[in-house]
């Protein structure tokens, strides 16, 4: 009995070690930064490249529908201008993540941001003060003219003073942190990408690189946003939405099967 009680001590003494251990390392890890470079892309006036930068903000990139108000999204859908004051929660099992103000707000937007500071952090995943993006934003490779055109834009948008939370994250969040599994996930090598015009090019283009749709008809895992399923056979859970574009509790719709497989593709047999 004294032989299994000495056993269990130390047991308890090693497992106890263990677990503070990796508490202390998972805290020390919260800070972790890593290194990409700015992109050489400056924010310009002219009028058709912020005109450009409008339609891919309004458009195919669907930046509005993160960082507007979840109360203006109507405002959006009857075709109105708002603004990107941010603000909206994304609920998600690693904790709160907050959607920031990319108005050009100094003290609480991107006003004091640089082009190559914005340009680092749609290209590589790396926020300004170093730490890695969730991959909401996978704009990796998307061409320098589109990257300038949203830039140019963004640098119209009247200054809104909002300012937004710092994500929360549980214990759970601090975990996947700190094991590395929030990351950059641009490398920078982007390639060509073809002008615009109605070619299956160009529409890989806006699919892949700026509209992101295998975001969505993409299975995903949640607590890290990586890829895993084939991509554009849907099977991704996503929120339902009520008249006020507020999550219901208790409902999910499942996103669509895109590839024209003759049994499961939802498009198909469309024109």
């Amino acid at each position: 009995m004294k032989k299994f009680l000495k056993i269990l001590k130390w047991f308890t003494i090693t497992l106890v070690v263990i677990i503070v251990g990796f508490v202390i390392f998972v805290f020390i890890r919260q800070g972790h930064t890593f290194d990409a470079p700015y992109p050489e892309i400056t924010a310009s006036n002219d009028s058709s490249l912020i005109a450009r930068g409008k339609y891919l903000v309004y458009g195919p990139a669907h930046c509005v529908y993160c960082h507007a108000q979840s109360s203006d999204i109507k405002k959006v859908k009857a075709g109105e201008e708002v603004a990107l004051s941010g603000g909206n929660i994304f609920k998600l099992p690693v904790g709160n993540v907050y959607v920031p103000n990319i108005t050009s707000d100094k003290a609480t937007g991107i006003g004091s941001y640089t082009d190559g500071e914005i340009a680092r952090t749609l290209r590589y995943g790396v926020k300004r003060n170093g730490e890695a993006l969730l991959d909401f934003m996978p704009f990796y490779d998307i061409s320098d003219n589109d990257l300038k055109a949203i830039i140019s834009y963004l640098r119209t948008e009247p200054a809104v003073h909002n300012p937004v939370p710092k994500n929360e994250w549980n214990f759970l969040g601090k975990v996947v942190k700190a094991v590395g599994m929030v990351t950059p996930k641009g490398d920078g090598n982007v390639p060509p990408s073809p002008a615009p015009d109605s070619t299956a090019e160009y529409g890989r283009y806006l699919a892949g690189s700026v509209a992101n749709c295998r975001g969505c008809h993409t299975k995903r895992d949640l607590m890290t946003g990586s890829y895993i399923g084939p991509d554009y056979v849907g099977q991704f859970n996503l929120e339902v939405l009520d008249e006020n574009d507020q999550p219901i509790k208790g409902k999910h719709l499942v996103s669509p099967n895109l590839t024209p497989d003759t049994e499961t593709g939802r498009i198909t047999s469309w024109s």
